[in-house]
């Protein structure tokens, strides 16, 4: 596999993160729903299964519409499942030895993003590390059980975004919890604005929340 060009943006673009997946074919109505909503730049699965063999047919599947739409897949899961399954990186929860580890294993085929930095120090070593993303609040499922989808306080995260926009190359993903909140991102030069549920369950169905958070994007680089 060729890695695709680096996860760099102009203008701030939009990433989709999914809920936990452990049966693709029930998600994928509303992913490809989400993705008939406007140019999407990629989507990081979160996978449920801790099977290998079912993990790796999850991103199989998925990857299959991602990859047709133009998209990049990433995957929050095992190192190995990123490559058996044709994704297009490994989306991790920061921890310096699998950084490390995964940067050595994947690069320069496929791309390593990071999450889950409680601090700047943190990012800073992911960056020192050669990731190709840093992304600042998202909820923390992976790192707190007893945490399910808490949530940093929205205004730290945006300074967090706005900070490391300012000062380094590396791309910066802010994630929002709503979609008003992804024009507060690209305000500050947020490279790419993640969302969730915000997509999911949007009253009017995820293509109309993917339009909408893209025209959140527009008015809040116009301002």
């Amino acid at each position: 596999m060729v890695k695709p060009p680096p996860i760099t943006a102009v203008e701030t673009q939009l990433v989709l993160v999914t809920p936990p997946i452990a049966a693709p074919e029930a998600f994928l109505p509303a992913l490809e729903a989400a993705l008939a909503g406007g140019p999407v730049a990629a989507v990081i699965a979160r996978l449920a299964t801790p099977d290998d063999r079912a993990s790796v047919n999850v991103v199989k599947t998925l990857a299959r519409l991602v990859q047709a739409k133009g998209c990049a897949l990433m995957v929050e899961g095992a190192i190995d499942t990123v490559a058996r399954g044709g994704a297009d990186g490994l989306h991790l929860i920061f921890d310096e030895a699998r950084v490390t580890e995964a940067i050595e294993r994947l690069a320069p085929d496929r791309m390593v993003g990071v999450a889950g930095l409680k601090s700047r120090d943190d990012a800073m070593s992911a960056g020192e590390k050669g990731c190709d993303y840093v992304m600042f609040g998202e909820p923390m499922v992976s790192r707190h059980a007893e945490k399910n989808g808490v949530l940093p306080p929205f205004a730290a995260v945006v300074e967090r975004v706005g900070w490391w926009a300012e000062v380094f190359q590396i791309p910066v993903v802010g994630f929002s919890p709503d979609i008003a909140g992804a024009g507060a991102l690209a305000q500050v030069n947020a490279d790419f604005v993640a969302l969730g549920d915000a997509v999911w369950a949007h009253p009017d169905g995820p293509t109309k929340a993917v339009a909408a958070a893209l025209a959140a994007l527009r008015q809040g680089q116009a301002t």
